[in-house]
């Protein structure tokens, strides 16, 4: 995995994401071809950059680690580890105040110092994902802690176009 450099933002020729916080879309690029589009949700409470803010981070990020690999849609993750659970009705009425981290992982790291890169600003840090979410979860409002979530199905295309390395813009 190369760490992409800002000033070679966007790629002419490699596959991005552009995630708008405002829309609640995610589009997939390859250069200046548009690939694919998705309904996300952002945090609730809106965008920013600080570590406890529950808020979506804005910037040039870039996917650090793909997690999940080979494990059943709906598969729980929790502190990036699948737990054996697999999503169900039951098992969300039995943890009724949890945020369901299903599927598969993106894991960003900021690339902008003092804006979404090192101290309490560090996306990486705050555990800023794409993931997986319950389908009773909405899509195309923000609604997460700050992590962008998506529909299962959906992440599982964006997950095998987004290997680590990958360059994501979030912004509003």
């Amino acid at each position: 995995m190369q760490t992409p450099r800002l000033e070679a933002l966007p790629p002419a020729e490699g596959i991005w994401l552009d995630i708008d916080v405002t829309t609640q879309r995610l589009v997939v690029w390859q250069g200046a071809a548009r690939r694919a589009e998705y309904a996300i949700s952002s945090g609730l409470a809106g965008h920013g950059q600080h570590e406890g803010s529950g808020q979506t981070p804005l910037g040039w990020h870039y996917v650090r680690a793909a997690i999940g690999e080979g494990q059943p849609l709906g598969c729980v993750f929790r502190g990036r580890r699948p737990t054996g659970e697999v999503y169900s009705p039951e098992l969300a009425a039995a943890h009724p105040t949890r945020d369901w981290i299903l599927t598969r992982i993106l894991w960003l790291c900021g690339l902008e110092p003092g804006h979404n890169r090192g101290g309490d600003l560090d996306s990486q840090r705050r555990y800023i994902y794409l993931h997986g979410t319950p389908p009773i979860e909405p899509m195309g409002v923000a609604a997460s802690h700050g992590c962008i979530r998506m529909r299962d199905e959906a992440l599982l295309e964006v997950f095998a176009m987004a290997i680590p390395g990958t360059p994501v813009w979030l912004h509003d």
